[in-house]
């Protein structure tokens, strides 16, 4: 008997000692992808500073090039770093991890370049808040992401890939390549392009930059109370269940009394919020990038309330939460009298 635990306590500290090695290298991986935009992008910086006496790069093609199309590059650099070689990587590993984390990156990112860029123009006031207000999102998406996976990177990939690689089968090796990598292209420079407006204009700070600023963290403090809670729930679950105490099917507090994902509510929030410096700057037409995205959240919505329903521990509940919660705008419930209808129905 005491032999038989000796194993097996040798056997969860080989364990705990390759899931550490494993963590070490997926830090290493994620640290070092975004290794080759940079070095580029800060190579051309160089040149720029060092030769902008005899603009514009008489001798350079490559660097007039960067000069010239600053939403050209950043896709450029997009698509060979983060589309062919995070692609490439998901491959090797059998897992499509990074593009996960590096939604919550990738945003920082692209402020800086647009702000760094030497074709850019801003106001300094309106600049520095966008770069704060990105860095604040970005802090609070991370920190979600990683408290979700127990602080572990790289462990498992989005569910939603997971189902994708599972229905596509021998197929999925190419079609990842447009279902999780092009197709975030378009995600990530779509809903970024008031980013880009943001530097294009040094008009001067109004009422309505207010209104996007007050918009962004609105949608900023409800992403994350909303996550907090969904974290408190699933953890109280969790440590229900090693118990053997009864688990709560369902999470109907806090915001969730008000929407059925307030989170994805305070995500949109932010976003829309940034595209209103855009408009303010005469950038319109920069609404599709949030709209695209509000259009694929809503089917992930879609996705993820199927999978609710689909288990029959919360199936149940789940159903009449629907019918009594609003999908995404937190609004009030129904009276009393009509919950009591619903529950004799």
């Amino acid at each position: 008997m005491a032999i038989a635990m000796e194993k097996k306590e040798k056997g969860k500290e080989k364990e705990k000692e390759k899931e550490k090695h494993s963590n070490l290298k997926h830090i290493l991986i994620a640290i070092l992808t975004p290794l080759p935009s940079i070095i580029f992008y800060l190579s051309f910086l160089h040149h720029y500073n060092h030769n902008h006496s005899s603009f514009p790069f008489p001798n350079s093609k490559i660097w007039s090039f960067c000069y010239h199309n600053p939403l050209l590059l950043v896709n450029v650099l997009f698509f060979f770093n983060v589309d062919v070689l995070f692609w490439l990587l998901g491959l090797l590993q059998s897992n499509n991890w990074l593009i996960d984390l590096y939604w919550t990156v990738i945003p920082v990112l692209l402020v800086h370049y647009y702000a760094s860029h030497p074709n850019s123009k801003s106001n300094v006031v309106r600049s520095t808040i966008a770069i704060v207000l990105t860095w604040v999102w970005s802090i609070r998406l991370t920190h979600n992401y990683f408290r979700r996976e127990n602080w572990e990177w790289g462990k498992r990939e989005d569910w939603r890939f997971s189902d994708m690689r599972k229905q596509y089968g021998n197929s999925w090796w190419w079609i990842s390549f447009f279902a999780v990598f092009l197709s975030q292209q378009v995600f990530l420079i779509g809903i970024c392009l008031p980013m880009f407006a943001i530097h294009a204009s040094d008009q001067l700070c109004g009422i309505y930059d207010l209104v996007a600023v007050l918009t962004c963290i609105t949608g900023i403090t409800v992403a994350y109370f909303a996550d907090t809670q969904l974290h408190e729930f699933v953890t109280n679950n969790e440590n229900s269940k090693k118990l053997g105490t009864p688990v709560i099917p369902n999470l109907e507090t806090g915001l969730w009394r008000y929407s059925r994902h307030p989170n994805y509510f305070g995500e949109q929030l932010f976003w829309w919020g940034l595209y209103l410096f855009a408009w303010n700057l005469g950038y319109s037409w920069m609404f599709v990038g949030p709209l695209v995205n509000s259009m694929c959240l809503g089917y992930v919505t879609v996705l993820v309330e199927r999978r609710m329903v689909a288990k029959e521990c919360r199936a149940e509940a789940y159903r009449q939460y629907q019918k009594t919660t609003s999908v995404w705008i937190p609004w009030f419930k129904g009276s009393k009298v009509d919950e009591i209808k619903e529950k004799n129905m």
